[in-house]
């Protein structure tokens, strides 16, 4: 459902907070491919989104009107998944494409993934 959304500019990211339990929900950029959402952190482990999530993975993605309570995974840097998010999502906003060398902002962001037929 959320696939044929892969063009939209933003996804609208919904972690419960860690120590609130309250929702958050922030605007983010992504990227889609084969089934799974992929996001980069520009704060790192620093991102109340990447800590909530860690503590609660069960997350809610909206994209346009189309939303889904899913779970989220924070990817190490460097494995074949963390790879994927930083070149999918550095091509879809920062003109990234191959043999070329990825933004700074790509780089240095910590990636993350969620199963869209979860």
């Amino acid at each position: 459902m959320l696939e044929r959304l892969a063009d939209e500019d933003l996804c609208y990211l919904t972690t419960i907070g860690r120590r609130s339990g309250e929702p958050h929900e922030i605007e983010i950029w992504f990227g889609i491919r084969d089934g799974w959402l992929y996001l980069l952190s520009g704060g790192g482990d620093g991102a109340d989104w990447v800590k909530n999530t860690r503590t609660r993975p069960s997350v809610k993605v909206q994209i346009n009107s189309r939303s889904a309570s899913l779970k989220a995974r924070i990817l190490r840097p460097g494995t074949t998944p963390g790879r994927v998010a930083h070149e999918l999502v550095d091509a879809k906003y920062m003109d990234w494409r191959p043999g070329k060398k990825l933004s700074s902002w790509a780089r240095g962001a910590l990636p993350a993934t969620i199963e869209l037929c979860a």
